[in-house]
């Protein structure tokens, strides 16, 4: 008999933000699984092996901008949307929905191995993962700045580097605390999170290329 699907709360208001169309988010989990948190970095290998897979099937060898999104970032449609947007100032649809898709994937199965909820990621369901942007109009985007983009936010890439290695520190602290109490501390829980936010908005501007507004330099 098939089993009804989980029912996952509504996702909660968009944190406050400079108004960047991107928008990310993680219900916060009240109590989290103590075995399936010990032992996640192997319960995290056949859905890793399947992220790999999309990546490495994929047109474009670049990666999004999270530091852990590289599990699912080879296949963003980078190159092709780029000439795309030079030559005819288009973003075909169905590649926007591939992008969307693949970063929300992406985000699921990061979220799950930074232990921010004990969910198996969904290839196809939202579950308590919310990210998402919106289609943009191509004819009001830069033409040739996709070309220098990548560029233009090289100063995030430093800040998301040491960031980044202060939310693996996180995780890592969060990981014993959820051994002895079954919580993930509410700041280390933000912190993650708004790394990860960070991340994808630099990835949102610089390889999605669906935005010409600058990431602001924030976690919120």
């Amino acid at each position: 008999m098939e089993q009804p699907s989980p029912q996952y709360p509504p996702a909660p208001p968009a944190p406050p933000s400079s108004g960047f169309p991107l928008t990310y988010s993680v219900d916060y989990p009240e109590k989290l699984d103590r075995l399936s948190s010990f032992f996640r970095i192997i319960w995290i290998i056949p859905i890793g092996v399947i992220s790999g897979l999309l990546g490495s099937g994929a047109i474009s060898p670049h990666t999004h901008g999270s530091y852990w999104g590289v599990l699912a970032g080879g296949g963003i449609l980078f190159g092709p949307v780029l000439l795309m947007l030079l030559f005819r100032q288009k973003y075909p649809r169905w590649w926007f929905d591939w992008n969307l898709q693949l970063m929300k994937f992406g985000a699921r199965v990061g979220s799950y191995f930074a232990l921010l909820r004990d969910e198996y990621p969904s290839t196809d369901e939202e579950q308590a993962v919310h990210l998402d942007f919106p289609y943009p109009d191509a004819k009001q985007l830069n033409r040739g700045l996709p070309l220098v983009k990548w560029l233009l936010a090289i100063p995030h890439y430093f800040c998301l580097f040491g960031l980044g290695i202060a939310a693996v520190v996180c995780i890592v602290i969060a990981w014993f605390a959820i051994l002895f109490t079954g919580v993930y501390p509410r700041s280390l829980f933000d912190f993650v999170v708004g790394v990860a936010r960070w991340g994808y908005r630099v990835s949102a501007y610089a390889f999605l290329l669906i935005t010409d507004q600058y990431p602001p330099f924030s976690l919120q």
